[in-house]
């Protein structure tokens, strides 16, 4: 039976090999940056000429390559490129990774690096660097340490680990679809053609759902032998979950202060967004609101708090403060059109579904995420036969 060696990273990749230059002679490119990828989620490309190409657009990847971010490893801006378009740059703030498929298989090194315990590791180097921001150098990752199998396990465990991973992407991408629906829906009636609505009031956020501000939870620890819950905070409504790093509150808090999927969160400081809550139990700090209402769907106070988030970010960005933040007031502030009942129970059963099924799907995500984190680092090291998977 073929033996697990160990090696160092640097003897099975090639770390920033292709660089793009004036020779290569393109027009256009396509551009990704740090802040537009997550977890192998990319969020948007910038496509440019290549004469005002940004100065960070330098590095040329392919099939097979694997993108990590050298500043503040702990955020995941790190990826997988899969086919990639045509004239393909990302930032320099990426180390860009091509692995000799002789030695190993891409995939399983990629999954190997997005575990948490190195992705830890490598976070732990960059606070201790001098820069601006913590950040590592390529050599930290070339430097890594791994026991690699054979490639035959190594290509079963890609392929395990992808299927999921796939499963994942396609859930995305339905969402995706399933909220500009719901969105176009929201807009076309409320928006665009307000007309079709019949009669409406014109009324404000605060007369359709209730904003409970979250505790400082920092004064509501666990008690003894008290498990507790994790802290919902800004960090993780962004990324859409908790992790090890989360704070723990006592699960004996208020229950209108407790967090359960589905619910609207929105941060009204520092980051401002609205969120479809969907990472599990957890305790609501403050800076956050809880959407709620006893009348009006979830979709609708939804889409309104959504539709005034551009003013609220301008508000917040004018305030001279370290973190900048809106007031109750400018909830107040903020108009809505309010149908009658009637009318507003009629576009219920339309959008209500797209909505139901959206939180359904973002929870089979978190849970597929889930699986995936706790198979990932058993298959990396052997702890889990593979046949045991296939029966």
């Amino acid at each position: 039976m073929e033996q697990w060696k160990k090696c160092k990273i640097r003897d099975i990749v090639e770390v920033n090999a292709a660089q793009y230059t004036s020779k290569d002679n393109w027009e256009k490119a396509l551009y990704l940056d740090t802040g537009n990828i997550t977890e192998n989620k990319i969020d948007e490309m910038q496509e440019f000429d290549c004469s005002s190409l940004p100065s960070r657009a330098r590095r040329k990847v392919k099939h097979g390559d694997i993108i990590f971010s050298t500043v503040r490893p702990n955020q995941k801006h790190y990826g997988y490129i899969t086919n990639p378009v045509p004239n393909l740059l990302v930032s320099t703030g990426f180390a860009v990774i091509s692995v000799n498929q002789e030695l190993a298989n891409s995939k399983f090194i990629y999954y190997w690096l997005s575990q948490d315990e190195i992705v830890e590791y490598l976070h732990n180097i960059a606070e201790q660097s001098v820069s601006a921001y913590p950040s590592i150098k390529a050599s930290d990752i070339c430097n890594l340490e791994i026991k690699l199998p054979p490639l035959e396990y190594q290509s079963k465990v890609a392929s395990i680990l992808s299927t999921l991973e796939n499963k994942i992407s396609l859930n995305h991408r339905i969402n995706g679809n399933l909220e500009q629906q719901a969105q176009a829906l929201f807009n076309h009636y409320f928006i665009e053609r307000p007309d079709l609505l019949g009669k409406y009031k014109i009324g404000n956020l605060t007369e359709i759902a209730n904003y409970l501000n979250g505790l400082a939870m920092q004064k509501f620890r666990p008690q003894m032998k008290e498990n507790g819950i994790p802290v919902l905070k800004i960090k993780e409504l962004g990324q859409g979950y908790t992790d090890a790093s989360s704070d723990i509150c006592s699960e004996n808090i208020a229950d209108e202060y407790k967090v359960h999927n589905g619910d609207v969160i929105f941060s009204w400081s520092g980051t401002l967004m609205v969120k479809i809550w969907c990472g599990g139990l957890c305790g609501l700090n403050q800076h956050l609101f809880k959407v709620t209402s006893e009348i009006y769907p979830k979709w609708f106070y939804y889409f309104w708090t959504k539709h005034h988030l551009n003013k609220f970010i301008r508000i917040a960005q004018d305030k001279a403060v370290t973190m900048g933040h809106i007031k109750r007031s400018d909830l107040e502030a903020s108009e809505i059109l309010i149908p009658q009942m009637d009318i507003l129970a009629k576009l219920d059963a339309i959008i209500n579904p797209l909505f139901s099924q959206i939180i359904e799907m973002k929870c089979e995500n978190r849970n597929l995420a889930t699986i995936r984190d706790i198979l990932l680092p058993r298959l990396m090291y052997g702890k889990l036969k593979i046949d045991d998977l296939n029966r």
